[in-house]
């Protein structure tokens, strides 16, 4: 094992005051080929163009990470800390730690922050009990390509607020534009399979140092804690090249879509979720039918990418009723034509929510019907030419996936308008044309195919108090009208004709 830091350090603290340390092993001395490692305890700062997209690893190796060891917790004072003989592991140490024994691995190293180190445990200690064997689990399942493990921003700020975007599968690992950060106070095994060479990146930052040329990295990955870190076959290229189109660029991933799902479907079996809504969306890139809903733009050169996904979330995502809604927004090959070269390219917005059963997609479909009446009234500004919406929720109740233009959409909101404004409209005409005739009103029980009156009053007052006019004389005196306007009345007994029904008593 190699011990990255002083070897005087090493010698003083690290296996101090008689601390039995067990090799699995041949073992080389901690002291022959020492190498220095510098930790930066903050990444440096880094002026980034404004589409710039940072994806963050997230597993680490970290000693402290209570969710490496086998146990679930960290080795305290009584503790044998096992490391396996034949593991080959880089772990990141931040503070001091007394330990009973500590076995480590053949080919391992240990990363020491200021003042960590091991010590024997001198006393017993009440919170760790008799003590027992904590055993360091196997780091070797994670893969670079595996979606989950990713988390993606449009910052370092919002990495560390945790404002993460969302993405299809494709784009959820590291795209040809985007910044790979490692956290620098951490410690990591990330499996890059023999496809690994045809990942490109514009940089990426190990132990908070970025690399921006691909001759750097290279060397940094021969070095043996680029070995542990990046174990191969093949590495990713470092290009420094940025996204030079306003309209957005292509994610890159397309080829290696086939290996990203084989890797995403391990947490499932090999099997797609089933989803509660009758016929699923495909959306381009991604690996499993959604729940949801996706919108596919046509653009004019006067789209920009980051500006429109600006007003998506500043104008709908950050709504209430919008909180369990997932946005993604990437430019893609169209689905129909993802095969072939020079293949017709479009903006794509995937909506998903977090609502379930009968009620999954339900959010998505009212946002992307405010989209889409969106596009149709503002589109032309942000350079959307036309607008094509498709859905599926677990609301539909037979097998089916619509599909709308904005301009449907628009005159289905402007109709739904235009047929509430009649509503009205009648509504208030009745009630202009009625308010000084109708004075006396008629509650009628429907039963053995009659009309009944119930008065409430004696018969031989020959009338009621209407309870939506005020009493008649009330109302003459406050409404402007005249006994002559009120309409004449003939009273059968307990019947009379109504004029605003036809039925034949």
């Amino acid at each position: 094992m190699a011990v990255c830091g002083h070897c005087r350090y090493v010698e003083d603290h690290l296996f101090a005051d008689g601390i039995s340390v067990k090799v699995q092993g041949s073992l080389q001395s901690p002291c022959e080929n020492m190498r220095t490692v510098q930790i930066l305890l903050s990444l440096l700062s880094v002026i980034a163009p404004l589409d710039a997209t940072y994806r963050s690893w997230i597993p680490d190796t970290n000693f402290e990470n209570a969710s490496n060891w086998k146990e679930q917790r960290v080795p305290c004072g009584q503790d044998s800390a096992v490391f396996p003989g034949d593991q080959r592991v880089s772990v990141f140490v931040q503070s001091p730690h007394a330990l009973t024994d500590l076995y480590m691995p053949q080919d391992g190293e240990f990363l020491l922050s200021h003042g960590a180190g091991f010590m024997a445990a001198s006393t017993e200690g009440p919170e760790c009990g008799k003590g027992s064997s904590v055993h360091f689990l196997d780091v070797d399942g994670h893969h670079w390509f595996d979606p989950s493990l990713w988390r993606s921003a449009l910052s370092t700020e919002d990495l560390e607020t945790g404002r993460f975007l969302f993405s299809v599968d494709a784009e959820s690992v590291p795209c040809r534009y985007d910044d790979v950060l490692f956290s620098p106070e951490t410690s990591f095994r990330v499996q890059m399979p023999e496809t690994g060479s045809d990942v490109q990146l514009r940089s990426i930052s190990v132990l908070g140092q970025k690399f921006t040329k691909n001759e750097d990295f290279s060397q940094y990955v021969q070095l043996p804690t680029g070995k542990l870190q990046f174990p191969g076959p093949a590495q990713p290229q470092i290009t420094n090249v940025i996204c030079q189109d306003a309209t957005g660029c292509l994610c890159g991933n397309d080829g290696m879509l086939q290996e990203i799902c084989s890797v995403q479907l391990q947490h499932t079996g090999g099997k797609c979720p089933e989803l509660p809504c009758a016929a699923t969306l495909q959306p381009v890139g991604h690996c499993c039918g959604i729940c949801g809903v996706v919108i596919s733009l046509d653009y004019s050169s006067a789209f920009s990418l980051e500006k429109y996904r600006s007003r998506l979330i500043h104008t709908f995502l950050c709504l209430q009723k919008y909180s369990s809604v997932k946005l993604a927004i990437s430019k893609v090959r169209s689905q129909s034509s993802v095969e072939r070269l020079g293949a017709e390219l479009k903006i794509q917005i995937v909506l998903m929510d977090e609502k379930e059963g009968s009620l999954a997609g339900g959010d998505a479909l009212q946002l992307g019907y405010d989209i889409m009446a969106d596009s149709e009234t503002h589109g032309e500004s942000f350079g959307i030419t036309r607008a094509e919406m498709q859905f599926a929720t677990g609301g539909l109740t037979s097998p089916h996936k619509g599909s709308m233009s904005a301009g449907a959409i628009s005159g289905i909101v402007l109709g739904t308008l235009l047929g509430l404004s009649l509503v009205a409209a009648a509504s208030y005409f009745l009630y202009r044309m009625d308010a000084c005739r109708l004075r006396y009103f008629v509650v009628f029980q429907f039963g053995q195919n009659r009309s009944t009156m119930e008065d409430t009053e004696p018969v031989d007052r020959k009338g009621f108090d209407n309870p939506i006019f005020e009493s008649v004389a009330e109302n003459i005196q406050g409404s402007g009208c005249s006994k002559d306007d009120l309409p004449e009345v003939t009273w059968h007994k307990t019947e009379f004709s109504n004029p605003a029904f036809d039925f034949n008593l």
